[in-house]
């Protein structure tokens, strides 16, 4: 790419906050947010950002059908076969890296390796399979010139092997081009940062933390080329600005409105808005264990909370259509997510509940994000509680503040959302339905829930070798937490965009790197 090119774009991307430049037609501007870039690297990467650029950047053995995400599809590999604790692959003959390399058996053994030897945040994911940096070398070896087998010892079935390996953190990176840049050791992580080395659609061309990252159609890519030659994403912090720039056409694509402005241009000529569903579930959650409030424990009194949330009420107006209804811990849209709604707002109901149990003066102190939406979210619980009888007080405080209080179990009710780490049930089930003892801080835990029987079920959903039964198991799961559990479960999120009414063939799913370029027009 000529340098002079790289130039003019990226004084197309300073001028976007000031002189307005109309974007060039071979370039797809976007204005969000970039300051949450730790990594370009996904082995570390697990910021909002850098997982929505990674599936333009790199590919996976396996990936989500962007058409529908509940089906997985072949991608760098042709095919794979599976048993109880083993899949092997057979990888296409056909793929290659940007840099030209062929994407061999040894490329997907290193990407995957060099996840659990760095032991980063989203390693996680991978050392569900039991592995670690002493033993991964073992379960991951090539079998043949374009088969490579990956093999676990822990009781998890092929179908979650496969969801993990679908994730973010699964991207297949380039070992030539990786290690030639490698810095004492570390496996060429540091070059990683700011560099790409996959096989995507796009690879990067140019990145300046906190100010843009230019990606460039990558020619060698497997399947479909990118329609657009550069994706340019501008870091443009306040959602005021970004509409302004969409407005005057100064921006093709801006995400993460606030529920203002999204309503403001949904009136606008030459402008959609789209309110997609997202895979964040926000849920009230009690301390089982609570010193001095024994009453957070009474199963009678979360029963009654469930009659006390008004959820139509919050999510169509307060929050304006920005979020809806889900009262089950899978979020809609995930394979096996309970869609009802058996609950609704009757405060009466709540206050009889409460009587017939003999729980007088009902109360509790909620602590709460002091950002929004958490804070309308929990005012607006204070006045709906209030006509069933609940006294509410809530306490809003810094996000790392409350999340410190409610992981040292000194808190009586909580106020936030959980968003899944891969796409597959056992995300949220290991969190809403899992306490195993062991110093997993998982939400079950930081509820004081003790649970030896979801422990057993999930553990059994996780293991399951036929997907049928194992929908069901995790029906069943939702139904008991639902039915009885300190979590009242009572919003999903929507990710609201604006775009251009010339932008096509964007399409943007329900988990964060469901964010896909390839085929946009303008």
């Amino acid at each position: 790419m000529n340098k002079l090119i790289i130039v003019g774009l990226l004084s197309i991307a300073g001028a976007l906050g000031s002189a307005y430049a109309k974007t060039p037609t071979n370039t797809l501007v976007v204005a969000q947010s970039l300051d949450d870039v730790t990594s370009l690297d996904p082995a570390q990467g697990f910021e909002l950002t850098s997982v929505q650029s990674f599936t333009n950047l790199y590919q996976r053995l396996v990936q989500a059908n962007p058409k529908k995400p509940t089906e997985l599809m072949p991608t760098l590999a042709k095919s794979w076969q599976a048993s109880p604790h083993s899949l092997t692959f057979t990888l296409r003959s056909d793929a290659k890296f940007a840099s030209g390399n062929p994407v061999r058996p040894e490329d997907v053994i290193f990407s995957l390796s060099r996840v659990v030897k760095l032991n980063l945040a989203p390693s996680f994911i991978l050392t569900q399979l039991g592995w670690d940096k002493n033993n991964v070398d073992h379960y991951i070896k090539k079998v043949g010139p374009h088969q490579v087998k990956i093999s676990w010892d822990v009781n998890i079935g092929p179908s979650l092997a496969l969801s993990l390996l679908s994730a973010p953190v699964s991207s297949i990176v380039d070992a030539k081009t990786v290690l030639a840049h490698a810095h004492n050791g570390d496996f060429g992580h540091q070059w990683l940062n700011t560099h790409s080395a996959g096989s995507g659609a796009f690879m990067i061309r140019k990145y300046v933390p906190h100010q843009v990252l230019l990606m460039q159609a990558n020619p060698n890519t497997v399947g479909a080329k990118a329609k657009m030659k550069y994706i340019l994403l501008k870091n443009v912090p306040d959602a005021a600005t970004r509409a302004l720039l969409l407005e005057q056409g100064d921006a093709d694509i801006i995400r993460n409105l606030g529920s203002d402005q999204f309503a403001s241009l949904s009136h606008k000529s030459g402008i959609r808005t789209e309110a997609l569903p997202y895979a964040s579930i926000y849920y009230l959650m009690f301390n089982t264990k609570a010193k001095n409030n024994p009453v957070l424990g009474n199963p009678k009194f979360w029963e009654a909370a469930r009659w006390a949330f008004n959820y139509q009420g919050i999510a169509k107006d307060l929050l304006k259509g920005q979020f809806q209804t889900q009262q089950a811990f899978l979020p809609a849209g995930f394979k096996g997510a309970l869609t009802g709604q058996p609950y609704h707002y009757d405060p009466a109901k709540a206050k009889a509940i409460l009587q017939k149990a003999g729980i007088k003066n009902p109360h509790f102190k909620l602590v709460v994000s002091n950002q929004p939406p958490y804070l309308d979210i929990a005012q607006a619980l204070q006045a709906s509680f209030a006509k069933a009888g609940i006294k509410v007080e809530v306490i809003p405080g810094v996000s790392s503040q409350v999340s410190t209080q409610v992981k040292e179990h000194n808190y009586e009710a909580d106020l936030s959302s959980w968003g899944p780490d891969y796409f597959d049930p056992n995300t949220n089930a290991s969190a809403f339905a899992y306490n195993p003892g062991n110093g997993s801080k998982t939400l079950a835990w930081r509820a004081n829930w003790e649970i030896p029987q979801l422990n057993k079920l999930t553990l059994q959903a996780r293991a399951a070798t036929n997907e049928t039964q194992r929908v069901k198991l995790y029906q069943q799961l939702q139904r008991k937490v639902r039915a009885s559990s300190p979590f009242v479960l009572g919003l999903q999120n929507k990710k609201l965009v604006a775009m251009r009414s010339t932008i096509k063939g964007y399409i943007q799913g329900i988990t964060p790197d469901m964010v896909y370029y390839q085929n946009v027009t303008k």
